[in-house]
């Protein structure tokens, strides 16, 4: 018998039948067709059935539009270069924002890491080893100026980006690259491509130069959105007040440097011609122009001088304020500086909303990125990065921390006396510091030989003037009672009072009532 042969079936063909068949039997909405004014069954998909999951509607053609990165979006998406030049004071941008980016740099800066097991060890020596390493990440930069290089591109563009270079160290150097020259690739469904494939594509000079791996270059936004390929940088959520705000600070500035209104008109007689005006004019410039001692000095002119000011005083109002508030507020900055004198304690509920509100989830960003460049550079996903709480100034504030931590006040302690003493810098307390800081409690009192309990201690002087304080107090509180109490109430207080002694001396310190 001869065998059979035919021409495949596309399986995209047979993908779309079989939607088809089951849509008539079984995919329909039931009860749409029968429903009074109903609804209606929708239209039928036509995309083949990959397109399932797909994270969102891509321009047609993505990786091949666009010859910078960020302009493959269309008109609406504001460029890389935009954002860095409303940032950039030098290129006409707004000099409040970069301060207040300086700001939020150098309080990120400020903090400090270390690099520990994710289960809560100290990571061991490799922990060590890769802390020293990462003094100097790239072997260029120190960690301070590596650390503001990724958080620049963070806060004005959103996009860090790392480039994991092979070297003779053991280890990838994380070496910071420009983020806005980075475009990243979509997959058929909308997702980064995964290695071996290249998911970024480094455009320079207009033309696409170099592809990337996931393997080797880490691109993390902070901000992301669901359609949309890059992150939305601070910048860019408030760029519409910081074009006001430009515009603003140019007008504020010409107000100085240019303008065809000069700061005073003087008078000058009638009487004179268009060339005495002239010839005054250009006496008074030469004697007045560019010699600031000459100008603080008063001059008498000829005839009826009436002098008329027509440039106000400096512009500024509330509207500056506003746009203060703004930028900080979108940078989670406090905007204290910048506003109105404020009482002291609203200027540090400002500072630690702005911690919480700011810098605590930009740290936690950062812990993320960082852990990323332990796994992927350094291969350690087991460790991760830390950061050590800020030492605490008020000795008050910082008692109290510790009494809480030993737990002080019926708490539950969570730390030991050696841990929070290593928290502080200090070396665990010796035996000897151990007896003197924690003395043993005294021995209990045996019973007495009749059986009626611990023998009453003996009173003191110190125990008898207690006692005898205790009873004026009892007499002027008992007002409608005007009968002198009975002889043996000293005796009676004093049985009652619970004695501390000092253990060396055995001299009573103090004493308390017994419950």
């Amino acid at each position: 018998m001869a065998e059979r042969r035919g021409t495949p079936i596309d399986p995209g063909i047979i993908a779309r039948a079989t939607r088809a068949v089951s849509g008539a039997v079984g995919g329909l909405i039931r009860g749409v067709n029968e429903a009074w004014f109903g609804p209606a069954q929708p239209m039928a998909v036509v995309a083949p059935e990959d397109v399932r999951g797909r994270a969102f509607d891509y321009a047609v053609g993505y990786n091949l539009n666009g010859s910078a990165p960020r302009s493959e979006q269309g008109s609406d998406q504001i460029s890389f270069q935009q954002l860095r030049d409303v940032a950039e004071p030098t290129r006409g941008g707004l000099d409040l924002l970069r301060l207040v980016i300086e700001t939020r740099k150098d309080q990120m800066e400020a903090q400090d890491w270390d690099i520990k097991g994710v289960d809560g060890s100290d990571g061991g020596a490799r922990a060590k080893a890769i802390k020293a390493a990462l003094r100097k990440p790239d072997q260029i930069h120190t960690w301070s100026q590596w650390m503001r290089m990724i958080l620049e591109d963070l806060l004005v563009l959103d996009a860090p980006a790392i480039y994991l270079c092979p070297s003779v160290l053991g280890y990838l150097l994380p070496e910071v690259i420009d983020g806005a020259t980075i475009k990243p690739l979509l997959r058929p469904d909308g997702r980064t491509p995964t290695a071996p494939d290249p998911a970024y594509q480094q455009v320079l000079k207009g033309v696409p130069a170099v592809d990337y791996t996931t393997d080797e270059m880490i691109y993390m936004p902070r901000n992301v959105r669901s359609h949309r390929v890059y992150g939305m940088s601070p910048v860019e959520q408030v760029v519409t007040t910081i074009n006001i705000a430009i515009r603003r600070q140019m007008f504020q500035l010409e107000y100085y440097t240019a303008g065809s209104v000069p700061d005073v008109l003087l008078g000058a007689p009638a009487s004179w011609s268009q060339k005495q005006l002239l010839d005054f004019q250009n006496y008074w410039d030469s004697l007045l122009s560019g010699n600031t001692a000459e100008r603080r000095r008063a001059r008498f002119v000829p005839g009826d001088v009436k002098p008329f000011e027509l440039k106000a005083g400096a512009l500024k109002d509330e509207y500056d304020e506003w746009i203060a508030r703004v930028v900080c507020f979108c940078f989670s900055v406090s905007p204290t500086a910048f506003t109105k004198a404020t009482n002291r304690a609203t200027a540090e509920t400002a500072k630690q909303a702005a911690q919480e509100e700011g810098l605590e989830p930009l740290k936690r960003w950062f812990r993320d990125f960082m852990n990323e460049i332990l796994a992927r550079a350094f291969g350690a996903d087991d460790l991760t990065l830390v950061w050590i709480d800020e030492e605490i100034a008020d000795p008050s504030t910082k008692a109290s921390v510790m009494a809480t931590a030993l737990g002080a006040g019926g708490g539950k302690p969570w730390l030991t006396v050696d841990e929070v003493r290593a928290k502080y810098g200090e070396q665990p307390i010796t035996p000897e510091q151990k007896d003197e800081l924690f003395p043993p409690p005294p021995p209990a009192l045996e019973a007495s030989t009749d059986g009626s309990g611990p023998p009453e201690p003996e009173p003191d002087a110190k125990s008898e003037k207690l006692a005898d304080a205790l009873l004026a107090l009892s007499t002027s509180l008992a007002k409608s009672n005007t009968t002198p109490p009975a002889p043996t109430m000293r005796q009676r207080l004093t049985r009652k009072l619970d004695f501390k002694r000092d253990p060396d001396t055995g001299l009573i310190t103090g004493a308390t009532f017994k419950e």
